[in-house]
């Protein structure tokens, strides 16, 4: 049995049913995150290990960033990854910056964004691209939507999975707007020993 596991949509903690099956009493059937640790190098080597699945990491890191958290949610394929950053905030202090990628219908992006539904699709449909950001060497748009007051969020779809990248304050959402190019953490096996680490995103856990 897993223990330590959590809703992707609420966060509460999740029964297991089964070797591949977990359940929110609030949600149903998810796709469960496993417990969340501390960062070191030894955790991202057993989360790459773990999952094929896409985790994006802003690369090379801009001054003075650092990671602070991994985390992975279905068992055993996983559906979806997300990397928190802490970054110097544009107005001053600290900054918390999630990226998530993810299947649809997981959740763990929109409850990080503070976004209503799952369906964020009809949300940015026919709508112009707010900003576009390098992805695993292809130039991805990223559209801008509402989420908590306390947050900026954006957007878009990489590697046929959503891309969700959120920022607090919502005044750190100006970092996104930078030079950020996102790789995935699996290409950088070699130098994760040289990647910042910071303590633990308490983002990761809300």
């Amino acid at each position: 049995m897993h223990t330590g596991w959590r809703c992707p949509r609420c966060g509460a903690p999740v029964r297991q049913l089964s070797d591949e099956r977990f359940w929110c009493w609030a949600d149903g059937a998810v796709a469960a995150v496993a417990e969340i640790e501390e960062p070191t190098v030894s955790v991202l080597l057993r989360h790459v290990a773990d999952t094929a699945f896409p985790t994006w990491l802003p690369w090379p890191l801009p001054a003075q960033w650092s990671v602070s958290g991994v985390a992975r949610a279905g068992y055993p394929q996983v559906q979806a990854t997300v990397l928190a950053c802490t970054a110097p905030d544009p107005l001053g202090g600290l900054a918390d910056v999630l990226i998530v990628c993810e299947e649809a219908g997981v959740g763990l992006g929109a409850r990080y964004a503070g976004a209503r539904g799952l369906d964020v699709g009809r949300e940015i449909s026919g709508s112009p691209a707010t900003t576009t950001v390098p992805v695993d060497g292809h130039k991805t748009p990223l559209w801008w939507i509402s989420g908590g007051a306390d947050r900026d969020v954006y957007v878009g779809e990489a590697s046929g999975c959503w891309l969700w990248v959120v920022a607090w304050p919502a005044s750190a959402g100006a970092l996104i707007s930078q030079d950020l190019t996102l790789v995935d953490l699996h290409n950088l096996l070699g130098q994760l020993e040289i990647v910042p680490l910071g303590g633990l995103s308490a983002r990761l856990t809300d």
